[in-house]
C-alpha cells in the first residue's frame, strides 16, 4: 500500500509518500507528481519519502526520473536515505560521462 498526501502553503507544494513504492503505485506516485506541479504558480515542489518500507525497481525508476526533472527529495530512514543518494549519484556519473 502507498499513501500520497499532499502539503501546501505560499511557498512550496509536499507530496509525502508513504508506504511500499512498488508496481503498481509507482506509477501512480508519477501521475501524482505530473498532477501537483501542473498549478505550481511558481511555488518549489518537494516529495519527502517517509515510512517507505520497500522501494522496487519500478519505484526507483519512477524516482530517477523524477530526479531528473529537478524535483527536490526529502528522505527519511536509513534504507530510503540510501537510494535516493544512490540515484543521485547515478545521475551525476550520467552526466559526466555525457560531458565527456
Amino acid at each position: 500500500m502507498l499513501k500520497i498526501s499532499i502539503q501546501d502553503n505560499a511557498n512550496h507544494r509536499s507530496l509525502v509518500v508513504e508506504g511500499k513504492l512498488i508496481a503498481p503505485w509507482a506509477a501512480e506516485l508519477s501521475s501524482a507528481c505530473a498532477r501537483a506541479t501542473a498549478d505550481l504558480q511558481g511555488r518549489e515542489f518537494i516529495i519527502h519519502l517517509k515510512n517507505l518500507t520497500a522501494i522496487s525497481e519500478d519505484g526507483e525508476n519512477v524516482l530517477l526520473e523524477l530526479m531528473k526533472t529537478g524535483v527536490r527529495f526529502r528522505a527519511s530512514g536509513v534504507f530510503t536515505k540510501h537510494v535516493v543518494k544512490r540515484l543521485a549519484r547515478e545521475i551525476h556519473r550520467n552526466d559526466q560521462e555525457a560531458k565527456r
